[in-house]
């Protein structure tokens, strides 16, 4: 029993550290006991943030895990109110969405990191109905200090 559980354990610890080195490349990580490996597929596409180009061993785009893509905060680097912002962000979503195989109606999560908490209703108006006839569950906060001057970053979960 202990050393099943000390199996688990390291199993994990491998599979965390996997996930935590994702490259451009596939990587096969260990998963529970008795589990087959499954591949982890990073996007090699290139962000940008308030005009500066970051490189793609930054962060990746999206990531696949088995039947799961974990897109990344996506923010609108440009001049602009939340309206424009948020438009230019959930059309971000959308194509790294398209990218990895699946669709806004296939999102199951998603978060949203809002500069001004006043800006609330505004997104809304915006966000409505971008997610399919069932929209995803989701976090809303208000956060300081988003890089590249963007008013709203979000990023989800979805799957294939």
């Amino acid at each position: 029993m202990k050393s099943e559980r000390r199996s688990i354990i390291k199993k994990l610890f491998a599979s965390v550290a996997g996930i935590a080195g994702i490259g451009a490349a596939s990587k096969v990580v260990a998963g529970p006991a008795g589990a087959e490996a499954a591949p982890i597929e990073a996007s090699a596409s290139r962000h940008e943030s308030g005009g500066m180009e970051m490189s793609q061993d930054l962060f990746a785009g999206h990531t696949i895990f088995n039947n799961m893509v974990f897109i990344a905060g996506k923010g609108a680097h440009v001049p602009g109110d939340v309206t424009s912002h948020t438009k230019i962000v959930l059309d971000a979503i959308e194509e790294e969405l398209k990218k990895a195989g699946s669709s806004m109606d296939k999102v199951l999560k998603v978060n949203v990191y809002l500069d001004k908490i006043e800006d609330w209703a505004t997104m809304n108006a915006v966000y409505k109905g971008r997610f399919g006839k069932k929209p995803p569950v989701r976090t809303t906060v208000a956060v300081k200090g988003i890089p590249g001057n963007s008013l709203i970053e979000i990023d989800c979960i979805a799957y294939i």
